[in-house]
């Protein structure tokens, strides 16, 4: 009996001693799973901060692009509204013009090697739309305003059609964020892109010198002085009423084509190379003045096309 008790007694004590070596068993391995699994975590976590650097590094390019592009606007704005003794108003305003053309070149080339090489990111598409709302929306309304000086128009009309026309691109910049996605082609936009309306303000501001030296050159005839003289009188009106036209434009959902991505594609239709023809020789012939030529005819041909074809499908209609 006490042999049977004393074996009662052990084996609680045999089990108890079991129970905590398979438990130090089991917290052995516990850790060492943990380890393991923290191993693999910092492992991974080396290689996306490997990815992340690497990809950081390869979208230097188009940043600097981008970059670029708000520097010409800047540069546009300050040139617009300096006092530099030397320079007249026309002077300032071709200035700040070509300033903004290097804006929409700058603006031009990051997207596509954005694109060409891979790096689109969100971060390079907020960065881009700050720096169109510089280039293509503050510094344009800057050249109406400065633009504005003598006009019979009072200034406050002056700085409300330059601040409606800065809304305007804001609106078009954030609605082409919120609607554009990751695969979209960029062979088309819904309204007039921001670039085309502050290219299309910059090419009066960059043509106006050369209409005053027709007005004002003796070797040209009479007649030709009068007509320059009387579109330089015009052109004070007609940049007010273009600058309102073009905001509307902006914010519209007429159609138009991405020309400087169908030629980066080869994708040139015989009407496109006849246009460009066009567009060439007018450029021997009127020199600078073709510029707002062209820009008002990419302005407003999508425009007129559609109201043409609704028309005609309203007079089609009672007929059908």
């Amino acid at each position: 009996m006490s042999e049977l008790k004393r074996e009662l007694h052990s084996n609680p004590q045999s089990n108890s001693d079991g129970q905590a070596d398979r438990s130090d068993k089991s917290s052995t391995e516990s850790c060492g799973e943990n380890l393991e699994s923290e191993a693999n975590r910092s492992r991974k976590g080396r290689k996306k901060k490997r990815r992340r650097k690497r990809r950081l590094t390869l979208a230097v390019l188009p940043t600097m692009l981008t970059l670029g592009n708000g520097i010409c606007g800047l540069a546009a704005i300050a040139i617009a509204m300096s006092d530099h003794p030397e320079w007249t108003g026309e002077t300032k305003l071709l200035i700040a013009g070509t300033l903004i053309f290097g804006g929409m070149l700058f603006d031009a080339l990051d997207g596509s090697a954005a694109r060409m090489t891979g790096q689109e990111s969100q971060f390079g598409a907020e960065l881009d739309s700050l720096c169109d709302a510089i280039t293509f929306g503050t510094a344009p309304a800057v050249i109406v305003w400065e633009y504005a000086h003598g006009m019979a128009l009072p200034q406050k009309i002056s700085w409300g059609i330059g601040v409606l026309f800065t809304l305007c691109v804001l609106i078009r910049l954030a609605r082409f964020n919120v609607e554009t996605d990751e695969d979209d082609s960029h062979e088309g936009f819904d309204g007039l892109p921001s670039p085309a309306a502050a290219g299309t303000l910059a090419s009066f501001a960059i043509a106006m010198p050369e209409l005053a030296g027709y007005a004002n050159d003796p070797e040209y005839p009479e007649q030709v002085q009068w007509v320059a003289q009387q579109l330089l009188h015009v052109s004070q009106y007609f940049m007010a009423a273009l600058t309102l036209v073009l905001a509307y434009l902006m914010v519209s959902r007429f159609q138009y084509k991405h020309v400087f991505q169908q030629l980066v594609q080869g994708r040139r239709s015989p009407h496109q190379i006849g246009q460009a023809l066009f567009i060439l020789i007018g450029a021997s012939v009127l020199h600078w003045l073709a510029l707002p030529i062209a820009f008002c005819y990419y302005a407003f041909s999508p425009p007129i096309r559609s109201l043409l074809v609704q028309k005609q499908t309203t007079i089609d209609s009672p007929n059908a």
